[in-house]
């Protein structure tokens, strides 16, 4: 049996693992194509994960937000171009910031078609347009907060996904 770990600053990586009580022996197992060197070089951050472990690691882990956080705070890509990391909420606290931001940016709606009539921003035009695109950037957060919230409850088993596909079809 593997040793538990008494590491005081331990990583994201580690904590998801332990977190189901997995020794690297059993993820290992579990993930297949890492072994459990390279999981120990992960989580004492010897070495850089790959996208491809990562995906794995959060579904093997059951915790889809590992992709989330590689992209803000590992990925090159992500880094740049300023994925925002994502923190999981409650379903209530996600809906009422999705519905205040969309509340908010209606409240500028007839500001944002001005400024988008003749197709350029102005100087002028700067300032609103610089606070309509702060709340769509909230908007986008919390829809992707939303996102994460329904990936962790499918990975815990709380929602059907085959039942869920059927009524997606449905829709169509």
């Amino acid at each position: 049996m593997g040793k538990k770990s008494i590491k005081e600053n331990k990583n994201i990586y580690q904590k998801s693992r332990e977190a189901l009580e997995l020794t690297r022996e059993k993820a290992a197992d579990l993930l297949e194509f890492i072994s459990d060197d390279r999981i120990e070089k992960i989580e004492s951050e010897k070495s850089y994960p790959h996208p491809d472990e990562i995906v794995a690691m959060a579904k093997a882990y059951k915790n889809p937000g590992l992709c989330n956080y590689y992209c803000a705070n590992e990925c090159p890509i992500g880094k740049e171009t300023r994925v925002p990391e994502l923190q999981l909420k409650d379903l209530s606290q996600i809906v009422l910031e999705i519905l205040n931001s969309l509340d908010r940016v209606d409240k500028e709606k007839s500001k944002f078609i001005n400024i988008a009539v003749d197709g350029a921003i102005t100087n002028d035009e700067l300032h609103d347009f610089a606070k309509i695109k702060h709340e769509l950037d909230q908007i986008t957060v919390a829809v992707n907060s939303l996102k994460l919230w329904f990936n962790q409850t499918i990975a815990d088993g709380k929602i059907d996904l085959s039942a869920l596909e059927q009524e997606e079809k449905s829709l169509k």
